[in-house]
């Protein structure tokens, strides 16, 4: 069996383009997320049961700095965009590996505790699968 190197990433120099813009500097979190899909299938005995694997569902979930006073932000974009369908394009290494989605906008929250910076998290509904994309 061979062994396979392993070379992890780190996020800190990422690029993050929704739509037409440039959000890296927004966000302190992406993950792509895929949901499972299974269908199971169960008969009159315990040995007549049959589970069916379908295609997941992804979502692109992103932490976000609200930035209220900025008039292209983040925050300012998903809340005037929300509904609409875009594609995201996500290296998790600028210059290497990427990933595009066409995602759901959904806006964020507004507001937060005191005394402290006020950030918001979504869950953007993909589309299909991302794509496996090389630098652009």
């Amino acid at each position: 069996m061979a062994v396979i190197a392993v070379t992890p990433i780190v996020l800190t120099d990422v690029t993050l383009k929704i739509a037409a813009s440039n959000y890296e500097a927004h966000v302190s979190s992406v993950e792509l997320t895929p949901s499972p899909s299974t269908t199971t299938w169960k008969g009159l005995t315990p040995a007549s049961v049959f589970t069916f694997a379908g295609a997941s569902t992804w979502v692109a979930a992103l932490t976000f700095a609200q930035d209220w006073a900025t008039t292209n932000s983040l925050s300012a974009y998903l809340f005037d965009n929300e509904g609409q369908s875009v594609v995201m394009d996500f290296y998790p290494k600028s210059g290497g590996q990427g990933f595009r989605a066409t995602v759901s906008i959904v806006s964020g929250s507004i507001g937060g505790a005191v005394d402290s910076v006020a950030v918001a998290t979504v869950s953007l509904p993909v589309s299909g699968k991302p794509a496996r994309i090389t630098t652009p």
